[in-house]
């Protein structure tokens, strides 16, 4: 049975330095982790751009810093098989949750976004690992839930359906490296959903890492 850890992180290079988690504790916690695979938040169609012009970047520059300055040369020199699992439709994804509103009814729904980010960052140190805890999962979740009340044709493309298709190319990367250790790589944002996919099947889910 393969063993399957969950990391989150966050993209923003500021964040990383306010809430005190640079790429190097990244490093420190992947090379802990000892992973023969790492699934990570690239679109295939970018990582496919990637190994064939050398440019890590996307097709649409969207890959995030960390997998050009620490991912990708880190399973290059470690011999680390990289899979990438996002999902994104560039046609679809162009609404956000609050476009078909008002502008002052999105202007109110922005604060109350604003809210629920500052009660999701008031856990950022509520485990060993910033952002990665039971207590961001909940409040991430359920600030989620209610982005899905305020624009459900949105949220089911943009986070539910994405996450099935990200969470099912995880599960076919299990089937073909049985017995391996694969560790997934993602926004913290997105724990909370692989983690309650993923230990349905039974698997070995290791999460937080420490």
């Amino acid at each position: 049975m393969a063993t399957v850890g969950i990391l989150g992180m966050t993209h923003d290079p500021d964040m990383q330095q306010k809430y005190g988690y640079p790429l190097e504790l990244v490093e420190e916690l992947i090379t802990e982790f000892n992973p023969d695979v790492i699934c990570g938040e690239v679109e295939p169609r970018s990582f496919e751009h990637y190994i064939q012009t050398g440019d890590p970047y996307g097709i649409l520059g969207e890959t995030q810093e960390e997998y050009p300055s620490l991912i990708f040369p880190y399973c290059e020199k470690n011999g680390v098989e990289f899979v990438p699992v996002n999902w994104f439709e560039e046609d679809v994804f162009q609404e956000e949750p609050f476009d078909r509103y008002s502008d002052s009814k999105k202007r109110e729904l922005e604060i109350e976004l604003s809210e629920w980010n500052k009660k999701q960052l008031s856990t950022w140190n509520s485990g060993k690992i910033p952002l990665n805890s039971q207590d961001y999962d909940l409040v991430t979740k359920r600030m989620y839930d209610w982005l899905y009340e305020v624009n459900p044709e949105v949220q089911q493309i943009t986070w539910n359906a994405r996450h099935a298709i990200m969470v099912k190319r995880v599960k076919q990367t299990v089937a073909e490296y049985s017995g391996e250790r694969i560790l997934c790589i993602h926004g913290a944002d997105h724990n909370y959903w692989y983690y309650d996919a993923l230990a349905k099947t039974g698997l070995d889910v290791v999460y937080p890492l420490r």
